[in-house]
């Protein structure tokens, strides 16, 4: 008899025990899948700050009723693995959303972010209020994020700020990001771009220039060409004036030196004083003009092969490009007198 109690007694206890998974499976299950207590169509707002904790996120989880145990959902994330994969920013969740949403939308980053576009060829003046109206924050702060002297010093800018090297891309920044934070993102987003360009160490020593000189010259292509193929044409008119000491009499680092901006270039305006006139001071101005793309960049350090030293922009946006002075006053008249015929058959 005692032995038969003993078998009776040895089947009980996995029974209790498979009672006992059930029961904890059950209870997980319904922590994990979000009990809906409460108004569930009023979104709960979470920020995981970054270098948070998984025990930090998923308290203030808890707390703003975005889970109902964040001790549980700890077990749950650690199970997946997902525990150390959290990102920071800010979120919003419904209420009791469940572990599985609320994980999924941590580990994908899934928070509040905020895009902004630098398009090609913008300058600080320009980019600086894009940033700050799309970050929420004082222009000034992401001015002084822009004139930051260790990044002047790690890309040897001669400069006191950080002109043409904000690199023009479109950015998603998640909720709280800061103005310094922002202007590194674009600043690692140069770096990189610039480790796409073929051969850049071996080209900047075929022209004997360096990085500062490349990316000013790309800065005033970038401003100049209207049309992609004439990037390389427009870089080898620059050097070779570049080489044989003219003035470079680039209208677009005129525009860049006057206090305003202008449409277009007119007799008193190359009369500004200022470096970056290259109406009056021969050679490069002392940096960019404004933040050139990777193609631009390229045609810098790969101008066309060719001898012309003079363009003209057409009323399509083409250049003509020769190499002599007569040559480009002709060039010159015959496009003026192709704009006169324009505007006169618009007025009939």
């Amino acid at each position: 008899m005692a032995h038969a109690r003993k078998k009776k007694s040895g089947r009980i206890f996995p029974l209790v025990m498979l009672l006992i998974v059930v029961a904890g499976g059950w209870y997980l299950w319904s922590g994990y899948a979000g009990s809906k207590i409460g108004d569930v169509s009023v979104p709960v707002r979470v920020v995981v700050p970054r270098g948070a904790s998984v025990r930090e996120t998923s308290n203030a989880l808890e707390s703003a009723g975005a889970i109902n145990s964040a001790r549980l959902f700890r077990v749950y994330a650690a199970i997946g693995g997902r525990d150390r994969m959290i990102k920071p920013g800010t979120y919003t969740f419904s209420r009791n959303a469940g572990w599985r949403t609320a994980l999924n939308e941590l580990v994908e980053g899934k928070g509040i972010v905020h895009s902004v576009t630098i398009p090609e060829g913008y300058n600080l003046r320009e980019i600086i209020p894009l940033v700050a109206k799309a970050l929420s924050v004082p222009e000034d702060s992401v001015r002084a994020a822009a004139t930051d002297t260790t990044w002047q010093r790690k890309l040897d800018i001669p400069l006191p700020s950080l002109e043409g090297y904000l690199f023009p891309a479109t950015y998603t920044f998640t909720d709280g990001t800061t103005a310094r934070e922002a202007v590194n993102a674009m600043l690692d987003a140069f770096e990189a771009a610039w480790a796409k360009v073929p051969n850049a160490s071996d080209r900047l020593q075929a022209l004997a220039i360096s990085r500062h000189a490349a990316i000013t010259m790309a800065s005033i292509i970038e401003t100049e060409a209207k049309k992609s193929e004439e990037r390389p044409i427009i870089a080898a008119v620059y050097w070779n004036r570049v080489r044989k000491g003219m003035l470079l009499q680039a209208d677009p680092t005129v525009q860049y030196a006057l206090p305003n901006h202008v449409e277009r270039v007119l007799y008193k305006d190359l009369e500004v004083n200022s470096k970056f006139n290259t109406y009056k001071y021969v050679g490069l101005p002392p940096g960019p003009i404004a933040s050139p793309g990777l193609a631009s960049i390229t045609a810098a350090l790969n101008p066309a092969s060719v001898p012309y030293l003079y363009f003209v922009a057409s009323a399509d946006g083409h250049h003509e490009f020769r190499t002599t002075l007569a040559e480009h006053e002709k060039a010159v008249a015959a496009f003026k007198k192709e704009r006169a015929a324009a505007k006169s058959s618009k007025k009939k």
